[in-house]
C-alpha cells in the first residue's frame, strides 16, 4: 500500500452528511498542512441538500474527482453519518481501480471502503476523518500517533485480549456495523478468509445482535469469517455478550471507535491473530 510523506497532497471528500461545524473543516485543514500536506477540497464539500453534502450526483462526481486529480495522493473523508449508501451505483469501480491512492474514514465510509475492495481491489485505511478528528478542538495525540505510524509503516501489532488461545489469519474486513449490514442484498463480502473488525454507535445491545445475526445467517459470511475484532460500541449496554459464542475467537480491546482516541487499521490487509498479538502487513 502506497505510503503518505510530507509534502503529498490530500483530497477531502464528502460523500455522505453535509458539513455540521465549518471551523472544525479549517482546523483540520490546518492542521494537516502544518503536518507538512497540501490538501484540495471536492468541488461539493460545501453543498447541503437535504442534510447530505450535495446530490447524490454531486457527491460522486467529488468522490470520482479526486481519484482522477493526478495530483492528489491520499483521500480523506471529511465525515461520516449517512450518504454514502446511495453513491455505490453512482461510482466509477474502473477510475478507482486505474487510480490507486490511500482512502481513508470510518463510519459511513465503511461502505466505501468495503465496495472499493470488492470491486477495485482498493485496499484502504480505517481511520480519523477530518471534522471530528482532526478538526477538533484538542485532536487526540493518541489518534495522531497511530494514524502517522499507519501511513509510514508497512507492519501493524497491536496486543488484544482472547478469552482462550487462539490462532487466525485472513485479511483485515469490516468495519461500521450498521454501514456494513446495509450492504446486505449486494456482492459484498470477500472471497477470502477474513478478520472482521467492527464497532458502532448509540445502538442498543439488541440491534447489534440483530445486526450480527443477520450477518451470520449469510452463508459465505460465515464461510469466510475466521475471528471477531470488535472495537467500541459506545451507547451499548452490555454488547460484549452478543460476541460470545460466536464459533470463531474473538479479539477485545482495540480502539476502534467513533471516540476520540482511535487507531488506524489497513482494511483488506493481510493479519494474523496469534494468541493475544493482532498482527497487520501491508
Amino acid at each position: 500500500m502506497k505510503k503518505l510523506q510530507a509534502g503529498d497532497t490530500i483530497g477531502i471528500a464528502a460523500p455522505s452528511g453535509a458539513i455540521e461545524d465549518r471551523q472544525a473543516i479549517e482546523r483540520g485543514l490546518g492542521l494537516l498542512e502544518d503536518c507538512g500536506y497540501k490538501t484540495v477540497l471536492a468541488d461539493n464539500c460545501f453543498e447541503n441538500w437535504r442534510g447530505l453534502a450535495g446530490k447524490d450526483e454531486q457527491r460522486a462526481a467529488g468522490l470520482m474527482q479526486l481519484f482522477e486529480n493526478p495530483q492528489v495522493d491520499a483521500i480523506i473523508s471529511m465525515r461520516g453519518g449517512y450518504g454514502a449508501l446511495r453513491l455505490i451505483d453512482k461510482i466509477d469501480y474502473d477510475i478507482v481501480r486505474a487510480n490507486p491512492k490511500i482512502f481513508c474514514g470510518y463510519s459511513d465510509s465503511s461502505i466505501l471502503s468495503a465496495m472499493f475492495l470488492r470491486r477495485a481491489r482498493l485496499k484502504t485505511f480505517s481511520e480519523p476523518m477530518l471534522q471530528s478528528d482532526f478538526g477538533a478542538e484538542n485532536p487526540s495525540k493518541f489518534m495522531l500517533d497511530n494514524f502517522f505510524k499507519a501511513m509510514a509503516e508497512n507492519t501493524l501489532a497491536f496486543e488484544v485480549n482472547t478469552a482462550a488461545a487462539c490462532k487466525a489469519e485472513g485479511i483485515v474486513w469490516g468495519g461500521n456495523l450498521s454501514s456494513i449490514v446495509s450492504l446486505c442484498g449486494q456482492d459484498f463480502i470477500p472471497d477470502e478468509p477474513f478478520i472482521f473488525f467492527t464497532e458502532d454507535l448509540n445502538e442498543p445491545d439488541y440491534k447489534i445482535d440483530k445486526m450480527m445475526t443477520q450477518l451470520m445467517n449469510i452463508e459465505k459470511f460465515r464461510a469466510n469469517l475466521q475471528a471477531v475484532v470488535p472495537g467500541d460500541f459506545i451507547g451499548g449496554g452490555k454488547w460484549e455478550e452478543v460476541f460470545e459464542g460466536l464459533p470463531v475467537p474473538v479479539a477485545k480491546s482495540l480502539k476502534i471507535t467513533h471516540a476520540a482516541d482511535k487507531i488506524t487499521v489497513p482494511y483488506g490487509a493481510k493479519a494474523t491473530l496469534n494468541e493475544n498479538i493482532f498482527m497487520i502487513e501491508y
